[in-house]
C-alpha cells in the first residue's frame, strides 16, 4: 500500500516541505549490537559512505580485500542518497588486512577496524540514529510541535516504507507476475517476496489505523514483546494487557504472511480474514505460500527514541533513534507530506 494511501494515526498532515535534497540532509548511524572480540578470522569495519549503496560498498570491499562477495557481511541495507555509517566484515582467515588507506575515497571513509570472532548477520544491530532536515518548511510551528509531541508519546503505525516497493512502486505487480510464471533472477525474487509480504501487512495495518485499534489490541490479538520479536498469545485485551500496551511493554501485531494458520482469532482473526480475501490478496498470500515461507508477526507501532527537534535558517532539524526494520518516513508521514522520491528504513 502506497503511503499516499495509508490513513494516519495522528490526523490530518501538519506541514509540507522539501526533503533529501542534498546527501547531509539524511543521516544515519546504526546503533551496534555488540562489541568486537578484538580477534578472529574476520575484519570487522564502520564505514561512513555517501552516494553510495550498501551492496556498492560490499563489492568494493570485496575487491579491495580480494574475497568473494559471499565474504562480505553487513547487519542491513542503507540508501544511496545518503550520509550513513554502518558496519561491514570482511572474511580474511590467516591473512592481514590490506591498508585500508587503499579503500578510501569517492565517497567512502573507514571510521574503525577491528578483529572479530564472526560473520557480522543480519539483522545484528539495535537499532539506527537518524538525523534530518526538512526544508522549505509550510506549517503553523506550534502545530507542529504538537504533532512531534504526540509522536513521541504515542508512536506511530509501523508501515512498511515505499522503499519495499521499488523505485516505481512496481514490486508488488512484479511479485504476482513472478507467482503466475514469470522467471526473476534470485535476488530479484527475495525483493519480490518482501514487497508481496510487507504490501498485506501493510493493508492491514492501514484498517488496524483507521478503526483506531492499531495501538490498543483487538478479540484475539497476538502480542509482541518490546525490542524482540517474541509473540504470545492469541490473547484478548485485559485491564492487565491493556496497561502493558500503554507502557509500550507490548504491541498488538499484524500478519507476514505464509504456509501454515495464523494465530490470531476472534474480531481479529476475522477484520485480517476480511482484508486477505479483498482484491488480490489471495493470489499474494498464494504466492508467498508456494515460495515457503512460514507464518510470522510484525508489531503494528513502533515509537521513536529520543525524539528531538529545532528551527534552524534552512528548515527543520530532527534526530530520533528507531529499531531495526523500521522506517524513517512512516515518522514523516505522521507530520504531513514531503516532496521527495527517496525513503530510508531502519536495518
Amino acid at each position: 500500500m502506497s503511503a499516499a494511501r495509508q490513513p494516519r494515526a495522528h490526523g490530518d498532515a501538519v506541514l509540507a516541505a522539501r526533503f533529501r535534497e542534498r546527501h547531509e540532509d539524511f543521516v544515519v548511524e546504526e546503533i551496534a549490537g555488540f562489541e568486537p572480540s578484538g580477534q578472529g578470522e574476520h575484519l570487522l569495519l564502520t564505514i561512513e559512505k555517501r552516494g553510495l549503496n550498501t551492496a556498492e560498498v560490499a563489492r568494493r570491499l570485496a575487491a579491495w580485500a580480494g574475497v568473494r562477495d559471499v565474504a562480505i557481511g553487513y547487519a542491513g541495507l542503507k540508501d544511496r542518497h545518503a550520509v550513513t555509517r554502518q558496519r561491514f566484515s570482511v572474511h580474511l582467515p590467516g591473512r592481514d588486512a590490506p591498508d585500508t588507506a587503499s579503500l578510501e575515497g569517492e565517497g567512502l571513509r573507514v571510521l574503525s577496524s577491528a578483529r572479530h570472532s564472526r560473520k557480522l548477520p543480519r539483522g545484528a544491530l539495535a537499532g539506527n540514529r537518524f538525523e534530518l532536515l526538512l526544508r522549505e518548511v509550510q506549517g503553523d510551528r506550534e502545530a507542529i510541535a504538537g504533532r512531534l509531541e504526540a509522536i513521541s508519546r504515542d508512536g506511530v503505525p509501523n508501515y512498511f516504507g515505499e522503499q519495499r516497493f521499488g523505485r516505481a512502486g512496481d514490486n508488488v505487480e512484479q511479485a504476482l507476475a513472478m507467482f503466475a510464471g514469470r522467471r526473476v533472477r534470485r535476488e530479484e525474487r527475495s525483493l519480490l517476496l518482501s514487497a508481496a509480504r510487507s504490501e498485506l501487512f501493510n493493508r492491514v495495518l492501514a484498517a488496524r489505523v483507521a478503526e483506531g485499534s492499531w495501538n490498543t489490541g483487538l478479540e484475539g490479538e497476538v502480542w509482541m514483546l518490546d525490542g524482540r520479536r517474541s509473540v504470545f498469545g492469541p490473547e484478548s485485551p485485559t485491564p492487565e494487557l491493556q496497561a502493558r500496551c500503554a507502557g509500550f511493554d507490548i504491541h498488538p501485531t499484524g500478519p507476514l504472511w505464509g504456509r501454515g494458520e495464523p494465530r490470531t482469532q476472534g474480531g481479529c482473526r476475522g477484520l485480517e480474514d476480511a482484508i486477505l480475501a479483498a482484491g488480490d490478496a489471495p493470489a499474494l498470500r498464494a504466492g508467498l505460500e508456494a515460495a515457503g515461507l512460514e507464518q510470522e508477526r510484525r508489531a503494528l507501532r513502533m515509537r521513536p527514541a529520543a525524539l528531538a527537534w529545532q528551527w534552524e535558517a534552512d528548515g527543520l532539524r530532527l534526530a530520533f533513534e528507531l529499531p531495526p526494520g523500521a522506517y524513517a518516513t512512516t515518522v514523516l508521514a505522521e507530520l504531513g507530506d514531503l516532496e521527495s522520491g527517496r525513503v530510508h528504513r531502519s536495518s
